[in-house]
């Protein structure tokens, strides 16, 4: 195995990757969050090439994050609508998009989550669910779990040992 390609790892983020770590995968599910469906409403949004969106999506429904479904009979046509899966993967969009806008937007903010009723600019961050408290290096640490197995433990003995 090359050093490009990577074994199955236990890692959860490696685990994501190996699933959406391609950055037109990523704008995929951002624009199916926002209701597109349709090749041809992905192709116009994202200006990708059919052959690069025909793979993407073929292997965002094969990793259970679209679902593909017939609206059309002849010719076939089909949508692509996110599963429980995609929805889920939500938060992970909105992080990048905090972030993005946080250090990336130099010019200003060209897009932004707005809350529905008031139209006031959201300020996303991560909240811990049990606690309330936000996520930083300040209230938690990375930690084994209770199924990690050597490449887990090992990595995070190492991380302990710095």
């Amino acid at each position: 195995m090359s050093k490009s390609e990577r074994a199955p790892t236990q890692c959860p983020v490696g685990r994501t990757l190996e699933r959406v770590g391609d950055g037109w995968t990523f704008l995929i599910l951002r624009d199916a969050s926002h209701g597109l469906t349709r090749f041809d409403q992905f192709e116009k949004s994202l200006g990708v090439a059919p052959n690069i969106l025909t793979k993407r999506l073929a292997a965002l429904v094969e990793n259970g994050l679209l679902e593909r479904r017939r609206y059309q009979e002849r010719p076939p046509r089909y949508e692509y609508l996110l599963t429980d899966l995609g929805r889920d993967f939500g938060g992970v969009l909105t992080a990048m998009l905090a972030f993005g806008n946080r250090h990336f937007a130099t010019e200003g903010i060209a897009g932004q989550l707005v809350d529905r009723r008031t139209g006031e600019a959201a300020d996303p961050i991560l909240v811990d669910r049990k606690s309330g408290k936000p996520i930083t290096a300040e209230h938690f640490t990375y930690a084994a779990g209770p199924a990690a197995g050597p490449e887990v433990l090992d990595r995070v003995a190492f991380i302990a040992a710095r």
